[in-house]
């Protein structure tokens, strides 16, 4: 079982680990007793739990060096921080422009989010819902789906991103993208987050991907969810929260909406996993290994992990946009004609090079002045579309959901001995696996409530608009 407590007695519970921590509100400053030049902020209402090991993993990595002169300047967490392996997720690490952390987003590069609108009635929706669940879980479940690509495509797109790999994809008239409308997808990518624009390393992507002997080929990690907390949810506009910044973005009240979350699939655990060896092989002959296991990279090596890294991005990117086309496609095949045009797209597993220096954000979010962005909550919980303020003291970072209160561990425990986990707020979980209704149930994290709250009274983010779960595709 966890080591979960209230956060109002961490700090006692923290003594025995050599921590200190402090708190001033919804701030609780933690310290190593061993190392006082090690320490972190976590946003962190007192209402909301803690596990002292997310303190302990926190701290480790705001302690780590590099012999080459590497540092960390700030290290800090929103509150959906929680335990991760062996990075916490919810932390935010920023370190001197020459040095990286590979382990810091591991293997999910790009992990993320994208928000689109529809304009179909909810009642409507409703009626229809069977017909057009049974078509999208073939889909998104049952490897169903016909994306082919090409070798070129899949270079334009690791080298410069989804613009590229669309212009590419143009001639290929088959499967998914006989019925694309190219000028759409085309706009929508120009308006995507900036790291989608950084040019990639297509010599450190998979070269199966890449081989021109091949003609179409089917990738078959794109347009796919993967496991663990990633989805495709179909919610409802249920509160517009800043009415003129909501009509700007495309949101009314009666729309329904659809939110995707995934990362980079085996691309990302492909570059993800060979950058991390690297950083330990290349770790000074002689120096002493770290305790914490974790690895950085200086100088040179550093900008090559970059332009690796952003290979693995715009994968993830492409990821997104395609299934959020095979859901468009199905969209209108039950409703007739419906653009189902992109609210915003934003990464929360990425290293970005930014003014103060390389930000480092392990399930956190980039939340800088007028920036719009996504936190969800459970598929039992309501969702938020809100605008980044550009808080200095959190990076201009914020949360990238409500955050694990239960480790998927505990969850199959709990509804082996308690009966069904999640019960006290209902969902629509469609999956082919009964494990994820049981892992990803409603129970297993914190309420949104505090977790937008908190960061919102802190300055971090702006709310424009709730949405609430309809029904929720876990694969």
């Amino acid at each position: 079982m966890s080591t979960t407590v209230p956060a109002k007695r961490l700090a006692k519970a923290l003594a025995s680990h050599n921590i200190f921590a402090e708190r001033e509100g919804n701030i609780l400053r933690v310290q190593s007793t061993v190392q006082a030049d090690v320490r972190a902020e976590i946003l962190l209402p007192e209402s909301l739990p803690l596990e002292a090991k997310a303190v302990s993993q926190l701290l480790a990595f705001a302690g780590m060096r590099h012999p080459l002169g590497g540092h960390v300047c700030r290290a800090c967490a929103t509150p959906d921080f929680h335990p991760g392996a062996p990075v916490p997720v919810g932390s935010i690490l920023v370190t001197n422009h020459d040095f990286v952390v590979p382990e810091s987003i591991g293997r999910d590069i790009n992990c993320g989010m994208r928000l689109h609108v529809i304009d179909v009635p909810l009642e409507r929706f409703l009626a229809h819902k069977e017909r057009l669940v049974a078509l999208l879980k073939g889909d998104l479940l049952e490897a169903a789906r016909n994306v082919p690509t090409t070798p070129a495509a899949m270079t334009a797109l690791f080298a410069d991103g989804l613009g590229a790999f669309w212009r590419a994809m143009r001639n290929t008239r088959e499967g998914l993208f006989e019925k694309i409308d190219f000028a759409q997808v085309e706009a929508e990518t120009a308006r995507l987050f900036s790291a989608s624009h950084v040019k990639g390393n297509p010599a450190c992507a998979p070269e199966a991907l890449q081989d021109t002997r091949r003609g179409l080929l089917r990738d078959p990690g794109l347009a796919t969810l993967g496991a663990g907390n990633h989805f495709c949810e179909f919610q409802h506009v249920a509160q517009i929260l800043d009415r003129h910044r909501a009509f700007e973005l495309g949101v009314r009240p009666g729309q329904l909406a659809l939110m995707v979350h995934t990362g980079s699939r085996d691309v990302g655990s492909y570059i993800g996993t060979r950058w991390m060896d690297r950083a330990k092989a290349e770790w000074p002959a002689g120096v002493k290994h770290p305790e914490s296991g974790l690895y950085g990279l200086c100088g040179p090596l550093a900008a090559e992990y970059l332009t690796a890294m952003h290979a693995a991005a715009h994968y993830a990117d492409a990821n997104r946009a395609l299934i959020v086309e095979l859901v468009r496609q199905r969209i209108r095949q039950v409703f007739g004609d419906q653009s189902m045009p992109l609210v915003c797209d934003v990464p929360h597993n990425i290293v970005l090079s930014e003014a103060g220096g390389n930000v480092h954000r392990k399930g956190a979010t980039p939340a800088h002045a007028g920036q719009p962005l996504l936190i969800p909550g459970s598929m039992g919980d309501d969702s938020y579309l809100l605008d980044g303020l550009g808080h200095e003291r959190w990076a201009s970072s914020a949360s990238h959901g409500a955050g694990r209160a239960v480790s998927r561990t505990e969850m199959a425990w709990k509804s082996k001995h308690d009966g069904p986990a999640g019960a006290q707020r209902p969902f629509e979980c469609i999956t082919l696996r009964e494990e994820r209704r049981i892992e990803e149930a409603p129970g297993a994290y914190k309420p949104i409530g505090p977790v937008i709250t908190s960061q919102v009274e802190e300055g971090l983010a702006r709310p424009i608009a709730r949405f609430s779960p309809l029904l929720t595709f876990k694969a």
